[in-house]
């Protein structure tokens, strides 16, 4: 399939092999690091409900680059496992849904129900890319190719909380996130129809 990436997904390997071996020395975990990162997300969801949108971005931004260390550790210290891929998945998950609740939580507060709606729909969307990524794999397909995947919807995230433009931003989540899942069905329909011979 073709590659139509905005962000990288992984750091260079020279940095992540670097990163994982320090990190790893101070006997972390890679399954720490992942729920490290659920519950700093938790936190900024919470911060966003308080309204304190500058802290929030803070902590989402640094607790979701823990997103990048515990793969790192995991191949650099050789505790990569199936069961740590599933853990950090399902964290990833919940980790953004957490932070869109939050963020809709807000707009709710605040009477703007519109912004909440749009806030809904870029959970929907979050949440159809990845269910399409675990289809494909179901159907044997690697899919990792994607407009606006998770690295790429938290930057944008991260963007609107540091800079008040909130309301800005989960339209373009909304958007572009569900276009997204769209694109993977269309890539996975294609893949499949050939490996069909239809």
């Amino acid at each position: 399939m073709p590659r139509l990436d905005i962000l990288p997904q992984r750091l260079p390997a020279g940095l992540s092999e670097a990163l994982g071996r320090s990190v790893g020395r101070l006997g972390v975990t890679p399954n720490m690091i992942s729920l490290a990162g659920l519950l700093g997300n938790a936190l900024a969801a919470w911060l966003v409900t308080r309204e304190a949108l500058l802290a929030a971005g803070l902590v989402y931004l640094v607790f979701s680059l823990l997103d990048l260390a515990d793969g790192a550790v995991a191949r650099a210290t050789g505790r990569a496992t199936a069961f740590g891929a599933v853990f950090d998945a399902v964290l990833d998950r919940l980790s953004e849904a957490l932070v869109l609740a939050g963020c809709a939580w807000y707009f709710g507060e605040r009477g703007e129900y519109v912004q909440a709606a749009a806030t809904y729909a870029a959970l929907f969307g979050s949440v159809a890319v990845s269910y399409m990524r675990a289809r494909a794999e179901v159907n044997g397909l690697t899919m990792r190719e994607g407009l606006f995947r998770r690295q790429e919807r938290v930057a944008l995230l991260t963007v609107g909380l540091l800079f008040n433009g909130l309301a800005v931003v989960v339209w373009l989540l909304a958007v572009l996130a569900n276009l997204t899942a769209v694109q993977r069905f269309w890539l996975i329909a294609r893949a499949l129809r050939k490996n069909d011979g239809t």
